[in-house]
């Protein structure tokens, strides 16, 4: 029975991991907004929103949801590329994709997609992941350096030569600093004060104690006000990429909260809802769209703290994003003094957890197949874009996938005269057919066909080409698809133009229906449907 006491352990977890998340999430927010180009409090809108939101509504109890590396790459390209075209309205272009974005995952929650959505091959999954933590590294490296961040990885990779040869060195200190301490700074002390926050913190007294007169860029002036709508604005020449990128966050926001919500099962020992996971992510982005937020995901890091720190339930994500908006509405002047270059230390970081080392790690020692894919995966995500990448992934990878099963279940189809090809035959039905002297043979399938068995049997059938008597038996298939029944309605045909007999054996039910749906009863005669081979012969 739930106790008064449990109540307030629970409360107390909860409210505590909502706090220590807020403390982790806060300086990834700011870093993720001025990545962006849509600014600092972009970044901390988004936190606020998708986090309370996505807490509310979703199906994942105990995740923290905000701003996330893969959701900024899309906002950065979407942001730049607007602003080229529209310069005037390229925010609020890139803010009506985002509210798009959060309308698709809506729409992939209630079309109960939740399912599908994470059955992405793993090969992929890593060249798209380590792709982002690739692009998140390459575009920091230059603010790490002292330099402006470059609008695209073609531009960041150009100008990284030059920023090597002369650097800031101040700058580059601070974020040398902030970068050690966030990958040193671990274990129970790591509880107590996040490392990011510890970061900031060192990285700020260190340009104020060594640094007073160097000139290191800061984040600067953070409003202190609750968000306000954005206008939802569309340019009709822009209406087909806006869709694109607003499909592209939607997938990669939904696949991202996904595994970071197998992430809190496994850590949590509970079952989350796919489905309104993906409702509430959608929810949340719709209205970071609206408010001016950046677009968010379940944040794996900010997850697994909560729950380490006592968060067991969506209050935890609540209070997370409510201590965020004190922040944005009165306490912003205690963050304007952070140095950029601490920021990209952060990310850097980011970037380098988001790559997938234990692939990597074991590269050597996998088939070349997964590992050409991963590699072909991840060049496409870095030097194309995120869906390109995913897209022609899935494709490849779902080609090889079926030439597979379709030698498997080549396997599960009897094709034999009784003197060749006799296993699965039982020995009865063995006699039955040598006793024609391979002038009969028996075409049985057993088990689920695809369409890609289709070229595989009609070449094993030519091989009793001179038969005198066919018998189709697919009264033990388990699925036959249009195509399964389309090839065979052409072997029918082929048999019967040259002049031999065909006998059908089909079992009342589904079986008897597919026949109907080729007309492949009509075509070979209703005298000549049987119920077994005994008939049949």
């Amino acid at each position: 029975m739930y106790s008064l006491q449990s109540f307030r352990q629970d409360l107390r977890g909860n409210l505590f991991g909502g706090v220590t998340a807020a403390v982790v999430a806060l300086p990834l927010a700011l870093a993720f907004g001025i990545a962006s180009g849509a600014g600092p409090v972009a970044g901390l809108y988004g936190a606020i929103v998708v986090g309370f939101f996505a807490a509310v509504f979703g199906g994942t109890p105990a995740q923290i949801s905000g701003p996330t590396g893969p959701m900024t790459v899309v906002m950065t390209a979407m942001t730049a590329g607007y602003a080229a075209e529209f310069p005037d309205q390229g925010l609020a272009l890139a803010f009506t994709t985002v509210m798009l974005g959060g309308c698709f995952q809506i729409l992939f929650g209630l079309a109960r997609l939740g399912k599908y959505i994470i059955m992405v091959p793993y090969p992929v999954i890593s060249g798209f992941m380590s792709g982002i933590g690739a692009i998140i590294i390459l575009l920091q490296l230059g603010p790490l350096l002292g330099f402006a961040a470059g609008g695209s990885v073609v531009d960041a990779v150009r100008a990284l030569p030059g920023q090597i040869a002369g650097p800031q060195l101040p700058t580059l200190t601070i974020g040398l600093l902030t970068l050690v301490i966030v990958v040193a700074w671990r274990g129970r002390a790591g509880r107590v004060i996040p490392s990011p926050l510890l970061g900031l913190i060192v990285a700020t007294i260190a340009v104020e104690v060594f640094f007073p007169a160097a000139d290191v860029a800061r984040i600067g002036e953070i409003p202190t006000a609750l968000p306000t709508l954005q206008p939802i604005t569309f340019e009709a020449g822009l209406l087909q990429e806006m869709v694109v990128n607003a499909l592209m966050l939607a997938v990669l926001g939904a696949i991202d909260s996904l595994l970071t919500s197998l992430v809190a099962d496994n850590v949590t020992g509970t079952h989350h809802d796919s489905d309104r996971e993906l409702i509430g992510q959608g929810i949340g982005n719709g209205l970071a769209g609206l408010l001016g937020g950046l677009p968010g995901a379940g944040a794996t890091m900010r997850t697994v703290v909560n729950v380490r720190a006592g968060g067991s339930g969506p209050l935890s994500g609540a209070v997370h994003a409510l201590l965020l908006l004190a922040i944005a509405t009165g306490l912003g002047g205690f963050f304007e003094s952070i140095p950029l270059a601490a920021l990209a230390g952060i990310l850097v970081k980011v970037g380098i957890d988001i790559v997938d080392w234990p692939f990597l790690r074991r590269m050597h020692r996998l088939p070349l197949f997964p590992v050409a894919l991963m590699i072909l995966v991840f060049a496409l995500t870095v030097f194309v874009d995120l869906i390109t990448a995913v897209f022609v992934g899935v494709f490849i990878k779902n080609l090889v996938t079926i030439e597979k099963l379709s030698h498997l279940q080549l396997g599960g189809v009897v094709l034999s005269d009784g003197l060749r090809d006799v296993e699965g035959l039982v020995e009865s039905d063995r006699r039955r057919l040598a006793a024609g002297d391979g002038e009969i043979v028996l075409l049985r399938i057993t088990g689920p066909v695809s369409y890609g068995v289709g070229r595989g049997l009609k070449q094993r059938v030519r091989q009793y080409d001179a038969c005198r008597t066919l018998v189709v038996d697919i009264s033990a298939a388990t699925i036959i698809g249009v195509s399964t029944l389309i090839v065979l309605e052409e072997l029918v045909r082929s048999a019967l133009a040259r002049g031999a007999a065909v006998k059908v054996i089909a079992a009342t039910g589904a079986e008897a229906r597919a026949l109907e749906q080729v007309r492949l009863r009509e075509l070979v005669g209703d005298g000549n449907c049987v119920p077994s081979l005994e008939h049949a012969l």
